[in-house]
């Protein structure tokens, strides 16, 4: 089984230090010397839960299960909400990304531009290469020549074979990726796609093409369908992923730029929200600095920060 290097747990909790700080200890504070959890306590308490991206939706959730009730008590919410998050992240399905030794592994990687797609792909190609697969990356971005120049240099750095065309039309080119891989025994494909919002019709009908000769030409090899997510982004980056659910099956997520955000509970808001589970997370610029995502290290990290 295909393992990414896992972050080590000090190292963690030194990336989500300061979504620990706006999501657990600013709502701790907030309730320290209360004894009962009162109209005026609580709503304070969901706005700074709002206020560190966890989305409105889930903000009520969580503060309306402590209105009318006398059991849990302000002295108890670190524990009330550790459970709360722990349940979350359990229910959105396995954190561990699908992987099958001896058969073509193919990836499609979404997301609006600026989140840093392109650098995520050539991290996770450099991984694959680490673990001795053969990686080859379809240059899906043909609207921005400078995305598929980008990816070429990366894809150089990473090791990685590319197969890119500028100006032609997406699908063709992830048609002669999956044609090449499947001709010349690659291991992992993994396709880039544009990311422009502006045209949400345009859009969606590249992706749905891209997806059509994928499920085509390689009914069996789509592993994971990821949506790439810029932690910064917050809860405006959960409100875009929801364009490229409307035209992809996505089964995952990949949060970048992680480290030194205040808005990582933006992986418990996706959880909720969407049902899918964070599997990668960026913790840095070095190629390493991909790193499995680890739902219970991410909530101790968290709670210990």
């Amino acid at each position: 089984m295909f393992k990414f290097f896992s972050e080590s747990f000090n190292n963690l909790k030194k990336a989500v230090s300061n979504t620990a700080q706006s999501l657990v200890g600013n709502v701790v504070s907030s309730v320290e010397g209360e004894t009962e959890f009162s109209d005026f306590v609580l709503d304070d308490m969901e706005d700074l839960l709002i206020s560190a991206d966890l989305g409105v939706g889930y903000a009520s959730e969580i503060v309306d299960k402590l209105r009318n009730q006398s059991k849990i008590k302000p002295s108890d919410i670190k524990n009330y909400l550790k459970e709360e998050f722990e349940t979350v992240l359990k229910n959105a399905g396995s954190t561990e990304l699908n992987f099958q030794d001896g058969n073509l592994n193919v990836y499609f990687i979404t997301g609006v531009n600026g989140v840093g797609k392109t650098t995520l792909i050539a991290k996770l190609a450099y991984k694959f290469k680490q673990d001795g697969k053969k990686v080859l990356i379809a240059a899906g971005d043909t609207f921005r020549a400078a995305a598929e120049e980008q990816l070429n240099i990366w894809s150089e750095r990473a090791g990685a074979d590319i197969v890119r065309r500028d100006k032609a039309d997406a699908a063709s080119v992830v048609y002669e990726a999956l044609q090449k891989a499947k001709n010349e025994n690659y291991d992992v494909v993994l396709v880039d796609t544009a990311g422009r919002l502006q045209n949400k019709f345009n859009l969606m009908e590249e992706l749905t093409k891209i997806k059509n000769v994928i499920d085509k030409n390689s009914p069996d090899s789509l592993r994971e369908s990821i949506l790439v997510l810029d932690a910064n982004t917050g809860q405006n980056g959960l409100q875009q992923a929801k364009v490229f659910l409307e035209a992809v099956n996505i089964t995952c997520v990949a949060l970048t730029k992680l480290d030194g955000s205040a808005k990582g509970a933006v992986a418990l808001a996706v959880a909720k929200e969407m049902k899918l589970p964070v599997k990668l997370i960026g913790v840095g610029e070095k190629m390493e600095d991909l790193k499995s995502f680890n739902a219970e290290d991410f909530i101790n990290a968290i709670f210990e920060g």
